[in-house]
């Protein structure tokens, strides 16, 4: 079988929130979770951390992985776009033939989880699944207004919750595929990926001090700062 490589993006520049990766968080950080996760991970062959700061490079050697050096004009989110940063990171960083890009945005997401991703993606490349990769997704039964309207419910006659549509919402737990294919698309999933339906908590995406917060108290109770 193909070997996998799991990347974790990381920089040194947070926006909305100083120094989020290495923030303290549940008695670890999101960075030291994330490398925990992928560890007991048995799929996972290879563990990435891509960075351009030194402290989060010398995290990942401290815990057993190996630390890439990005460039900073791919990691300072304006000299580079999104796609230049996968296109780099796939042609330069990616030794194996499989890519698992892993942010540490959605600490929730647990190595079962990975587990079953990769026993998805092992079926893509046998034929089983028809698809060009594997993203995790959660379920989302909501009634959704667009600027005309409703959009998949009718206001004429109400339709319960769980009769909604089944859409789904990409989220930033994994993205799996041929890292040639991420090197050719320049992004992390192409035009038809197989959607890994991941629960509510592990689709909890920290974008700010509010989800930071909510995020850690729900791991605390969750796994109780274990995992």
């Amino acid at each position: 079988m193909n070997k996998i490589t799991a990347v974790i993006p990381v920089r040194e520049g947070s926006t909305r929130i100083k120094n989020k990766n290495i923030k303290p968080f549940a008695g670890t950080t999101l960075l030291e979770n994330k490398i925990k996760q992928l560890k007991n991970t048995k799929e996972v062959d290879n563990i990435i951390v891509s960075s351009d700061s030194e402290i989060m490079l010398e995290i990942a050697r401290s815990n057993g992985v190996a630390a890439k050096k990005r460039p900073i004009e791919y990691c300072d989110e304006r000299t580079k776009t999104f796609n230049e940063v996968v296109e780099y990171v796939a042609n330069n960083q990616v030794e194996t033939d499989v890519m698992m890009w892993v942010p540490c945005v959605c600490p929730m997401v647990s190595s079962d989880r990975f587990s079953q991703a990769i026993q998805f993606f092992r079926q893509i490349e046998k034929g089983e699944i028809d698809a060009d990769g594997v993203v995790s997704a959660s379920l989302l039964k909501e009634y959704v207004f667009d600027e005309k309207g409703p959009v998949n419910f009718s206001i004429e006659k109400h339709v319960p919750s769980q009769k909604l549509p089944n859409w789904h919402v990409i989220t930033n737990g994994f993205f799996m595929a041929k890292t040639s294919d991420m090197a050719k698309w320049k992004f992390v999933y192409g035009k038809k990926p197989f959607l890994c339906e991941i629960n509510k908590y592990e689709a909890i995406d920290i974008d700010d001090e509010y989800d930071f917060k909510i995020a850690e108290l729900i791991y605390k109770m969750i796994f109780n700062g274990n995992k």
